[in-house]
């Protein structure tokens, strides 16, 4: 079964929407499957560790998908989500801070979120940068690989305000 294709609708300061995309024809569009399959590992919340230091301490919801309870039997153990959600309460901070630098903090959530595409073959390599491109702002770039083909180029240019998904590569 193939993904379908996702868009963003507007440009909203605290929150993105999400829309699945329709061909001119009226169906779904399901070009862009890895870059769907990419953006919804980076976008859904993923379950946070019994160690990680939620956002609020009055709230012990450590969210993750409904549909990762039975990703064991059902998907191989294959966990959807990131945990880039743990750092919505953050100051983003350098290399000095107790718990280091922010942009290592996320790029660490990215890798963990995408390492199921190296481990399923579907991805032989990842390459992720994340920069803080200012005050209160954190950029990201995720290429994707396979052998020596480039299959995925996203940039997440906002990381922190709220995600805007730059048009990834065709494959």
């Amino acid at each position: 079964m193939a993904d379908v294709r996702l868009t963003q609708q507007g440009a909203a300061p605290q929150a993105v929407s999400i829309d699945l995309l329709l061909t001119a024809a009226g169906q779904l569009d399901t070009s862009q499957e890895l870059a769907t399959a990419v953006t919804i590992a980076l976008l859904t919340d993923g379950l946070a560790a019994e160690d990680d230091e939620l956002p609020d301490a009055r709230d012990p919801n450590r969210r993750g998908w409904w549909g990762d309870l039975d990703a064991g039997p059902i998907w191989d153990g294959w966990p959807i989500g990131s945990r880039l959600w743990l750092l919505q309460r953050t100051t983003i901070t350098g290399a000095a801070a107790r718990k280091g630098a922010t942009t290592a903090q996320v790029k660490s959530y990215i890798l963990d979120a995408l390492q199921p595409f190296v481990d399923r073959a579907i991805a032989t390599r990842l390459d992720v940068e994340v920069v803080r491109a200012g005050a209160e702002r954190i950029e990201a770039s995720i290429v994707m690989w396979r052998g020596g083909d480039r299959i995925l180029d996203l940039r997440f240019a906002d990381l922190w305000a709220g995600i805007a998904v730059a048009a990834p590569l065709e494959a």
